[in-house]
């Protein structure tokens, strides 16, 4: 009986083993053949040195797609692609739209681009790519406009949140206006020889917008001479619309009024300092001027003041060597005393101590020098006057009054 205990329990544990075997052929099959399964694959203790089967290149057979991870990029920084009108522009009408183009759409709520000088107007376009501002009336003319794009954390933002990175600016100059309009304007401030009455409809001294539109559309209107007893020579001197050594010479007489520089230029200063003094009704009151400089001999200065003779005096022009220039040349530099330094003709040295001057052409003034006669040509190219005539006439003589040489 021992013996056929010991064979059955011999057997049994060859059945277990044989079964044991099954198991793991079974398992090394399924590992095999990659077999498509949902359950996880089960790891035995002390199995993991086992050897396994060389996956085919690209992974297993129905991987599972990689886990989605997430962007931890920040979004894409807003970008100004350009600005209208353009960094430089010139001649830019004075109404003219400014845009500023994104990389981009806004936040609704961005804060907005800045225009320096300020005018009325409008932005438009929050919420979009294109921001725009419309002026509800025209910039001064001539003036220097500069587009700020705000950035950083207070500038403009996209409509996701991300700031413009850096403030953008741009600068262009707007065009003239008339000349037309600053002859109506010298005439209403009372510079001009000549009176202005504009047409019924014409803008108010003190609308600031109608007389800035006015300033690029002249209103209508009449210019007369308010006197008619001035020289031949200046009435041929008035040009209407053009900028003429006339209008010159009364631009130079408002610089000079007003603590600009006295050089005859058109600046928007002077645009604006004509426009408020309009408004603000100051006016000239020293009347207009005009000198004529007659080679003829006797050579003379006749020096008229709102159409009536002042003075004429016999006066000394330039030698054949250095001449007096023929011309209309308005006053630009004045001086009670001054020693005038330069060379003769023969190569020396000068140094004269003169009164009462007024340079109207280059080295070329008006003065009191002693001579001993007057009426015949002396001087390098000055006008030279005795002392009382040149004290009489210095004030007259002012910046901006017209010298005339002739003969």
């Amino acid at each position: 009986m021992a013996g056929r205990r010991a064979a059955r329990v011999g057997a049994t544990v060859l059945g277990v083993l044989a079964a044991v075997a099954l198991l793991a052929a079974g398992a090394v099959g399924l590992v095999a053949t990659g077999a498509a399964t949902s359950a996880p694959e089960t790891v035995h203790p002390g199995a993991a040195s086992a050897a396994r089967p060389a996956e085919p290149a690209g992974g297993p057979p129905h991987a599972a797609p990689p886990a989605r991870t997430r962007s931890t990029s920040s979004p894409a920084r807003l970008r100004v692609l350009g600005i209208t009108p353009a960094n430089g522009a010139s001649r830019v009408g004075g109404t003219a739209r400014v845009t500023v183009r994104l990389s981009g759409k806004t936040a609704r709520s961005t804060p907005l681009p800045t225009v320096t000088p300020s005018v009325p107007g409008s932005w438009r376009g929050a919420g979009t790519a294109t921001l725009t501002f419309t002026p509800s009336e025209p910039f001064v003319p001539l003036s220097s406009v500069t587009v700020r794009v705000p950035g950083g954390v207070r500038g403009v933002r996209s409509a996701g949140g991300s700031p413009l990175g850096a403030a953008v600016s741009s600068t262009y100059t707007v065009e003239n206006g008339s000349v037309l309009r600053i002859q109506q304007l010298l005439a209403l401030l009372d510079y001009s020889p000549l009176a202005f009455s504009a047409a019924p409809g014409s803008p108010a001294a003190t609308d600031t917008a109608g007389q800035l539109a006015a300033a690029y559309a002249p209103p209508g209107g009449r210019f007369a001479w308010r006197t008619r007893s001035w020289p031949p020579s200046l009435l041929a001197l008035w040009r209407p619309g053009i900028y003429s050594v006339m209008t010159r010479g009364l631009v130079m007489s408002f610089q000079a009024d007003h603590g600009l520089d006295v050089n005859g230029q058109i600046t928007a200063g002077l645009w604006n300092d004509m426009l408020d003094a309009l408004a603000t009704g100051v006016v000239n009151t020293g009347g207009y001027n005009f000198a004529l400089a007659d080679k003829t001999p006797p050579e003379t200065l006749t020096v008229w003041h709102d159409g009536t003779v002042v003075l004429r005096s016999r006066a000394n022009t330039g030698i054949s060597q250095s001449p007096t220039a023929d011309g209309v040349f308005p006053v630009f530099a004045r001086y009670r005393n001054q020693v005038m330094k330069g060379t003769n003709p023969d190569g020396t040295k000068y140094a004269d101590p003169v009164q009462f001057v007024a340079y109207f052409n280059g080295g070329d003034a008006v003065h009191y020098l002693a001579r001993a006669d007057y009426g015949i040509p002396q001087s390098l190219g000055c006008v030279e006057l005795p002392l009382a005539a040149a004290a009489k006439a210095w004030p007259y003589l002012a910046y901006g009054t017209l010298v005339d040489v002739i003969g």
